[in-house]
C-alpha cells in the first residue's frame, strides 16, 4: 500500500514536471520571436567587387536590439547588388558594404566616389618587397633628373616624395584585402584624385618610382623638398647670388643762386698802387 502511494506520488511529480518544461520550451520560443528579427546574412567569404548571388545569402535570426542600420530583411532586394568591401560568413549584409544600385562587378565597384583607379608596374624592391598589399596605403618617390637654372650647368638627380597616403587597390589582378602573406607582382593598382592621377603620370614618365609603405592610421602629411646627389654625401652646394644694382639717385638740382653762368668772365687779380699820396688799382685777367 505504501509502495502504491509513493509510485502515484512520483507519478505525478513527473507529469507536472513535463507540464513545466513544455510551458517554459513554448515561453521561451514566443520571447525569441518576439525579441529577434530574421536579417540577411552572408553563407560564404564576400570578396569586394564581387556581384552577390542567391547563394551566398541567407536568413538569419538577429537579436531586435542589435539589428544593423541599413540591414535587408529579404534576399530578393540583394539581386544583382555588388560588393564593395569583403564580407565574412554570417556577417550581415548592409548598405554601406554594397556599391550603388546598377554597378557592375570588378575593380570599379571599389573606387570611391570623386577619385580614380591607376596601374604602375613595379619590382619586387619597387613594391616594398610585396608588402603593398590591397588596403594598405603607400607613399609615391620619383627619383629623376632635376633641370638647372644654369644652362651650362649639369642636370641635378633628386629623390622626391611626389604623393602621400595611397591607397593599394590591388596587386596584379587580386583585389581581397584579407591576406596578410607578402606578393611579389610586377603591377599594383593605387586609388588617386584626378590631380594626384597627373601627377603619377608625369613621375613615371619622367623618373623611376619607388612605393614606400606606411602606417595604415598614420595619415600625417609632411613636406619635403627632396633631396640631391651632393646633399646626400654632405658636399655643400653653392647658389647662385644675383647682387640688386643700386638704384641711382637723381642728380642734384643747384640753387638758381649758385648756378655758373654761361657767359660769367673768368675771375681777375688786381693790385693796389700807391703813388704820390694817391692810390690806384690795376687788375690783370688768368687768362693772360
Amino acid at each position: 500500500m505504501k509502495n502504491l502511494k509513493a509510485l502515484s506520488l512520483l507519478f505525478l511529480a513527473l507529469l507536472i514536471g513535463l507540464a513545466a518544461a513544455i510551458y517554459a520550451a513554448g515561453w521561451i520560443s514566443q520571447q525569441a520571436k518576439i525579441s529577434s528579427n530574421k536579417i540577411v546574412v552572408a553563407t560564404v567569404d564576400i570578396e569586394l567587387g564581387t556581384k552577390l548571388t542567391p547563394q551566398m545569402l541567407t536568413m538569419a535570426d538577429w537579436p531586435s536590439g542589435s539589428i544593423p542600420a541599413g540591414a535587408f530583411k529579404e534576399t530578393s532586394e540583394l539581386q544583382e547588388r555588388v560588393a564593395k568591401v569583403s564580407v565574412l560568413r554570417g556577417e550581415p549584409l548592409i548598405e554601406g558594404k554594397l556599391a550603388p544600385v546598377g554597378t557592375r562587378g570588378g575593380l570599379s565597384a571599389v573606387i570611391a566616389e570623386g577619385k580614380r583607379a591607376m596601374t604602375v608596374r613595379v619590382n619586387d624592391v619597387v613594391g616594398v618587397a610585396g608588402f603593398a598589399l590591397p588596403g594598405n596605403y603607400v607613399d609615391v618617390m620619383v627619383n629623376t633628373q632635376r633641370d638647372s637654372d644654369n644652362r651650362h650647368d649639369e642636370s641635378k638627380q633628386i629623390s622626391k616624395t611626389v604623393l602621400e597616403h595611397v591607397l593599394v587597390l590591388a596587386v596584379a589582378q587580386e583585389a581581397s584585402r584579407d591576406d596578410t602573406k607578402p606578393k611579389v607582382v610586377s603591377a599594383v593598382t593605387l586609388e588617386l584624385s584626378p590631380g594626384d592621377s597627373e601627377k603619377l603620370d608625369l613621375a613615371r614618365n619622367v623618373g623611376t618610382l619607388s612605393l614606400v609603405l606606411r602606417n595604415q592610421v598614420d595619415k600625417q602629411s609632411i613636406a619635403t623638398t627632396g633631396i640631391t646627389k651632393k646633399q646626400l654625401f654632405g658636399e655643400v652646394e653653392a647658389v647662385p647670388v644675383k647682387l640688386a644694382s643700386a638704384p641711382r639717385k637723381p642728380a642734384a638740382i643747384k640753387p638758381a643762386a649758385t648756378r655758373a653762368k654761361p657767359d660769367a668772365l673768368p675771375p681777375s687779380h688786381c693790385i693796389e698802387v700807391i703813388q704820390a699820396g694817391s692810390r690806384s688799382f690795376n687788375c690783370f685777367n688768368n687768362s693772360h
